[in-house]
């Protein structure tokens, strides 16, 4: 008998702190934007789709940029069962090299965070300026 209650005890009491995730509430068209090769001091903008796949509002609290070249936004109003939403992020850089940046966004609903990462290259304009025009070559 105490096997038992021990047994049901331990089951009720995992399913009351079992903690919604949010992918139970949310679901990204992509969590990757590759801006491939873009040019120094100029800013570019990447868009995530999120789609609210539960049966409640889907409410995100806060989109937070890992770095400050990178400014965030995001749909404030709730998002309705089956509805869109976006986070876009405005990501300008001053330094040269690969990008690797993060986004971490909070849902109301969820106790965990969902991450969106922005990738791609940071060229001079002397280094930009000739990819542009290679390509305008070969496509002319």
């Amino acid at each position: 008998m105490k096997v038992v209650f021990l047994a049901f005890f331990a089951l009720v009491s995992t399913a009351l702190f079992a903690q919604p995730k949010a992918n139970d509430y949310a679901k990204f068209s992509t969590e990757n934007f590759d801006f491939g090769k873009i040019k120094q001091g100029v800013p570019v903008t990447a868009t995530f789709t999120v789609t609210n796949i539960s049966k409640e509002p889907l409410i995100i609290e806060q989109a937070a940029p890992s770095c400050g070249c990178t400014v965030s936004d995001y749909t404030k109003e709730p998002i309705a069962p089956g509805k869109t939403g976006t986070i876009k992020a405005v990501f300008n850089a001053a330094a040269l090299g690969p990008i690797n940046k993060t986004i971490t966004v909070k849902f109301a609903n969820a106790q965990d965070v969902k991450f969106v990462k922005l990738s791609g290259e940071v060229l001079d304009a002397a280094a930009y300026g000739k990819i542009k025009n290679d390509k305008s070559q070969k496509n002319g």
